[in-house]
């Protein structure tokens, strides 16, 4: 796993940097300041969870089990649905995809409480 979510991480950095360098230059005249700002957070949250996947994928290496591999998993279906969809959202003005988007949230939260729960298990260990 440490070698999927190292590349995980590469590449959600990468489109993420690049996805929020596209907004501030090439969509700041196209898109409303409320849907900059909602492009923004799907920038802002990406990046945040690839830097917890690129950590994920160290710990992977040294903490034995799942619950590291499910919050790796659950960050990436994370970035993928609630940046993804507010993505989509702004790009397209497809506003059905708000049902998508809080999915995505839980999706980071699962990942956070796996990682929590794998915390708790080496401290009782």
């Amino acid at each position: 796993m440490l070698r999927g979510f190292l590349m995980l991480a590469a590449f959600f950095g990468f489109t993420g940097v690049a996805l929020g360098a596209f907004a501030a230059h090439g969509l700041k005249n196209r898109l409303s300041a409320e849907y900059l700002a909602i492009f923004h957070t799907g920038v802002t949250y990406q990046l945040i969870h690839t830097l917890a996947l690129f950590g994920v994928a160290l710990l992977a290496a040294h903490i034995p089990g799942r619950l590291v591999s499910w919050a790796g998993i659950s960050f990436t279906v994370g970035i993928l649905l609630f940046s993804g969809s507010l993505y989509v959202l702004t790009l397209t003005g497809f506003s059905k995809l708000g049902i998508i988007t809080p999915l995505g949230g839980l999706a980071f939260l699962l990942g956070w409480f796996f990682l929590g729960l794998a915390a708790w298990r080496l401290q009782a260990a």
